[in-house]
């Protein structure tokens, strides 16, 4: 065998698994653009119900808040808690996920220490979650 050959053979074999390994690759980023697009209807499908549900945490908050001890100030917190739970139910109505998903990127860019401090919060919540005792 020259070296001729032996290195057409090798280039061959190269280029071979190089080609392979693209298509894995690209298999393996449609499969989870795939899954990203699945989730991102399953979340749309659910966000209606979702929205429903605060809005009618709201409501009954805004009902009960004057009847709450605690006097005015308490009166005033919860009410205030509804307001942001309306106010939440009503942008989940008008925003899909992608919406939410850009307008959460230009929260963080234009607050990236607040957001990496709650991102780790989450995280720490999370993880305390899910951890077996």
């Amino acid at each position: 065998m020259t070296d001729t050959t032996f290195q057409n053979d090798y280039r061959s074999v190269t280029e071979k698994a190089s080609d392979q390994i693209s298509e894995a690759v690209s298999s393996v980023k449609d499969k989870a653009q795939d899954l990203g697009n699945f989730a991102a209807e399953k979340v749309n499908e659910t966000r209606g119900s979702a929205a429903n549900r605060l809005a009618s945490a709201a409501s009954a908050i805004h009902q009960n808040a004057d009847s709450l001890p605690g006097g005015e100030t308490v009166h005033n917190v919860a009410h205030s808690t509804a307001d942001k739970l309306a106010a939440t139910a009503d942008y989940m109505r008008s925003h899909d996920i992608k919406g939410v998903m850009a307008d959460l990127e230009h929260v963080v860019r234009r607050n990236p220490g607040p957001a990496l401090l709650a991102a780790v919060a989450v995280g720490f919540m999370a993880g305390r979650m899910l951890r077996e005792d």
